[in-house]
């Protein structure tokens, strides 16, 4: 596999592996959350936020599963090309970290980004992220890790990363040490995620993929327009 954009979110999921099957048992799960959250008809136009170049079975979710791929824009770091290949049916946009999306006002019925959130930056990057895709989308539904669910997902080390400190440790012993600064990854609650909604809308925060409580290993932030 060559040196893609995004393939450090995949350094702790070995294709065909145990994990791999989790991952995509948990996405399927956050999948089928966002068709009932959301429910886009027939026609629904959808942007899907951070697709990945790296095809994989626990990658590109909403591409693999969702039944007309010819109605999604997907945006992504990289130059997209084993995506295109992948997904021939889907409109494929480059986009740039921090950016404004190249797109107009309400160009789409949803706006939808997987396990991204965590990776733009710190409180103020996140709510502008947040805030294009309200700007883009009449709907917009976001999924992260839960920072509670006993294994981190992006290193595969338990329960450290319950604590900042601990967490910021582990991964320097491990040689994992960008995965403990902010710009890399900010690592969530269900609390932090609301925080998130701007005001003026229809906001429901919850738990999806694996269902295990508070301990569940995923995040969801659903936002509307009043009028929906």
């Amino acid at each position: 596999m060559t040196n893609l954009v995004d393939q450090k979110y995949y350094e702790a999921i070995r294709p065909r592996s145990i994990g791999e099957r989790i991952l995509v048992q948990a996405r399927t799960r956050s999948y089928a959350d966002f068709i009932n959250a959301c429910k886009p008809g027939p026609d629904a136009s959808i942007i899907d936020i951070g697709v990945s170049d790296v095809v994989t079975d626990g990658a590109n979710i909403l591409e693999q599963l969702y039944p007309a791929p010819h109605r999604i824009t997907a945006a992504g770091l990289g130059e997209g090309q084993a995506f295109r290949r992948a997904f021939p049916l889907v409109t494929y946009e480059r986009i740039s970290p921090g950016a404004a999306l190249p797109f107009a006002d309400q160009s789409f019925e949803i706006a939808t980004a997987n396990a991204v959130l965590e990776h733009v930056g710190g409180r103020e990057q996140q709510e502008r992220f947040i805030l294009e895709l309200v700007r883009v989308a009449r709907q917009v539904y976001v999924t992260v890790p839960n920072r509670f669910f006993p294994v981190e997902h992006h290193t595969a080390i338990p329960f450290l990363h319950y604590w900042n400190p601990s967490f910021k440790l582990a991964c320097g012993m491990l040689g994992k040490g960008h995965w403990a600064q902010q710009a890399n990854l900010l690592l969530m609650t269900l609390g932090s995620l609301k925080q998130l909604a701007p005001e003026g809308r229809v906001v429901k925060t919850g738990f999806t993929g694996l269902p295990m409580g508070w301990f569940s290993s995923n995040l969801f932030l659903h936002i509307k327009r009043v009028e929906e």
